[in-house]
C-alpha cells in the first residue's frame, strides 16, 4: 500500500478544470495506475475484499490544495504534474518528480490499541428516509453539523476508533436536543466539522443529455482526535474508506501524530 501527496497549482487552467469536476478528477486519479482498468464513478466494482484506490482533496487555503491518494500500487502522477503542477520545477530536480509517495504498510503495521491520533476525513454523511409509507426509502444528505457529527459517532466503534472527548473544564457549549428532538452533544468531542460543499455535476460527458439528472453530493471535512479501539478494524477503515461517494473524493481518513506539548493528550 502507498500514500501519495500532490500539491495542485491552482493558477493553471488544467487544475481549475480538475477542481471543478469530481468526475474528471476521479478519472485522472485512476489513470495513475497503468494496470488498473478504467471505470467511471458509480460503476460496480468486481467482488473483492482487497483495498481500493481512495483520494481526497484538502483545501488548506485558496492557493494551497493537496491531493491525497491511498492505493495498492505505486501511482504515476506525471500527468497531474503536466496539467496541474509545476512541470519545469519537476524537470529541473531529478529527485523530485512533483509529488511524494511513501509506503503505507509500515505505518499501518505500527497502529496499536489504546493510542491517540489526530485525523482528517472528508465524507458524504447520508441517511435514508421515507416521506410516505408507500414510498421507497431515499438516500438524503445530512445538512447540519449536529447530524453530521451524529453520523460519524454512529460509525466510530465498528470502524475501530472512538472520538476523543474534551475534559469537562474545556466544554463551553452544553449538550441537549434540537427543536426536532435530535440529540446534540454541544462541544463534548475533540471534533470540528468544516468545509461543507454542495456539489452538482454530470456523471459523465456522455450523460450530458436533456432530462438526465446531475449527480448531487454534500461533502464535509472532519478534523479531530481519535482513540484506537481496534487496530484491525481501523486499518480496514483506512484502506477501504468510510461512507459513500468514495469515487468522488470521500471516505479517505488519514492520521497524524498529535503535537508534542509536554502534556498528555486528552
Amino acid at each position: 500500500m502507498y500514500l501519495s501527496r500532490f500539491r495542485i497549482n491552482t493558477a493553471r487552467p488544467g487544475a481549475r478544470r480538475l477542481l471543478s469536476s469530481p468526475q474528471s478528477l476521479h478519472a485522472a486519479v485512476m489513470s495513475s495506475f497503468p494496470h488498473l482498468p478504467p471505470t467511471a464513478p458509480g460503476t460496480p466494482l468486481p467482488p473483492s475484499e482487497g483495498p481500493r484506490v481512495l483520494w481526497r482533496l484538502d483545501h488548506n487555503a485558496a492557493a494551497e490544495v493537496f491531493l491525497y491518494v491511498v492505493s495498492p500500487d505505486r501511482p504515476d502522477l506525471t500527468h497531474f504534474v503536466e496539467q496541474a503542477g509545476w512541470p519545469a520545477a519537476a524537470a529541473a530536480d531529478p529527485d523530485n518528480p512533483g509529488w511524494q509517495t511513501r509506503p503505507y504498510t509500515p505505518f499501518l503495521d505500527r497502529l496499536t490499541h489504546d493510542t491517540t491520533w489526530a485525523f482528517r476525513l472528508t465524507a458524504n454523511p447520508v441517511h435514508h428516509i421515507r416521506r410516505k409509507d408507500d414510498e421507497p426509502t431515499k438516500r438524503t444528505a445530512h445538512l447540519t453539523p449536529v447530524h453530521q457529527i451524529a453520523w460519524l459517532l454512529d460509525r466510530q466503534e465498528r470502524c475501530g476508533f472512538r472520538i476523543c472527548e474534551k475534559p469537562d473544564s474545556k466544554r463551553l457549549l452544553p449538550a441537549g436536543t434540537t427543536h426536532k428532538k435530535a440529540v446534540h452533544h454541544g462541544d463534548r468531542y475533540e471534533l470540528l466539522v468544516r468545509d461543507q460543499r454542495n456539489l452538482s455535476f454530470a456523471k459523465s460527458r456522455s450523460s450530458n443529455t436533456p432530462g438526465r439528472k446531475p449527480v448531487t453530493l454534500v461533502t464535509v471535512t472532519f478534523d479531530g482526535r481519535l482513540h484506537v479501539t481496534d487496530p484491525d478494524l481501523l486499518r480496514r477503515t483506512l484502506l477501504h474508506g468510510l461512507g459513500k461517494a468514495k469515487a468522488y473524493g470521500c471516505g479517505l481518513m488519514t492520521l497524524a501524530p498529535l503535537p508534542t506539548t509536554g502534556k498528555q493528550a486528552p
